[in-house]
């Protein structure tokens, strides 16, 4: 299996955008893997729920994409507890596994519980995918960023990138700044992602190296 593993620094740092715009813009079929989707209770806004969106971008249908699905937005061990189910890891390997070219999308952080005694960060080792990382572009970043990356690469996993999104078009002097910075501390090439909308995942997913990364 080739592909790539999504994750972020936190959540709602852009994580689903990152995702769905690799799948848009793969010159190869590709599918997509949301193991876990919460929050299914609020309405959407201008973007669809991740798994829909990812699905729009790969074929699949959104029940094909996220194995599991919750209604309330909780980290996915709290949100099976609550809905008195026990989410099991081989299925989701399973359903990873069988595909060839794979985007993963992961649930929050590295550090967060899929379920008890197994983190997303397990999930990345057990599919022994390159990590690209979702973080933010302003104040705060350089540290969310730096953690994130040593843990990943505590695990043994290696990070092929960082993507900075949404990366302006006139960036101001401390996006720059913490650009550079998470480049030279990390030792890890920082890309950025354009502002985009589900119509044109495809073009801002071609501003990066996908052709290294799948």
């Amino acid at each position: 299996m080739r592909g790539i593993f999504v994750t972020g620094t936190d959540t709602g740092v852009g994580k689903t955008v990152v995702a769905a715009s690799i799948c848009a813009a793969s010159s190869e079929p590709v599918a997509a893997l949301k193991p876990v989707v919460t929050g299914l209770d609020e309405p959407p806004g201008e973007w669809p729920h991740d798994h829909v969106l990812l699905a729009a971008a790969t074929g699949q249908t959104p029940e094909q994409v996220a194995p599991y699905r919750f209604g309330p937005p909780l980290s996915p061990h709290y949100a099976a507890e609550l809905a008195g189910e026990t989410i099991e890891p081989a299925r989701i390997l399973a359903a990873a596994r069988s595909h060839e070219l794979l985007v993963c999308e992961g649930v929050g952080g590295l550090m967060v519980p899929i379920t008890t005694g197994y983190l997303v960060r397990d999930l990345a080792v057990d599919l022994e995918l390159p990590v690209v990382i979702a973080a933010r572009t302003g104040l705060g970043t350089i540290n969310h960023t730096l953690l994130t990356v040593e843990a990943a690469r505590a695990a043994g996993l290696r990070v092929a990138g960082v993507i900075m999104t949404p990366w302006p078009t006139d960036p101001a002097p401390i996006e720059r700044s913490n650009w550079d910075t998470i480049e030279r501390l990390a030792g890890v090439a920082v890309h950025g992602l354009p502002s985009t909308n589900p119509d044109s995942l495809a073009a801002a997913g071609a501003s990066l190296p996908l052709r290294d990364w799948l």
